[in-house]
């Protein structure tokens, strides 16, 4: 019988923490930062981004869109752990690009339950992080809206491409 993946996890863990020390870290970011990005497993933030441990707050979601629970955190992470800058990261081959509300029909039908989130899905990727932008800078729980800063991630070349708020096409 192969091990679950939750029982090998758990021995790493306990190679891990085998061979750790305390830190002696504060819960406060050292950099003053909140990374919001996307959940994608290929996604390295800490890497691309040349983060260590200690440095920033870390909140993924699907898609790494401003949720009212984005906000959540980082009204928390503003107000009571000392972050100042906000960074938007949203990547190429997202699985929410095309994805539409219908998913949400989709699942009330099989389980009988309609869920009470939307599903946040996009078609234009920079539109996407524009929105997430306003989101935050527009938000009465954030005191700290003028460091907010957009992203896509290309999953092919680990490059950033940044995306203004300006960009916004005319009406």
């Amino acid at each position: 019988m192969t091990d679950a993946v939750t029982d090998q996890l758990i021995e790493a863990n306990k190679r891990y923490a085998g061979g750790f020390t305390d830190p002696g870290m504060d819960a406060r970011p050292v950099r003053k930062v909140a990374v919001v990005a996307c959940m994608d497993a290929r996604l390295d933030l800490h890497a691309a981004l040349g983060l260590s441990l200690g440095d920033c707050h870390t909140i993924r979601n699907a898609g790494g869109v401003v949720t009212d629970d984005v906000i959540r955190s980082l009204t928390i992470s503003q107000r009571q752990l000392g972050t100042r800058t906000v960074v938007l990261i949203h990547h190429t081959g997202c699985g929410l690009l095309g994805l539409t509300e219908n998913f949400r029909h989709e699942l009330e039908l099989e389980v009988g339950q309609k869920p009470n989130w939307a599903v946040e899905s996009f078609t234009d990727l920079d539109q996407d992080v524009r929105q997430s932008m306003a989101r935050v800078r527009t938000s009465p729980f954030l005191p700290h809206t003028e460091d907010v800063r957009g992203f896509v991630f290309d999953v092919t070349t680990g490059l950033l491409r940044e995306i203004h708020l300006a960009d916004s096409p005319a009406p």
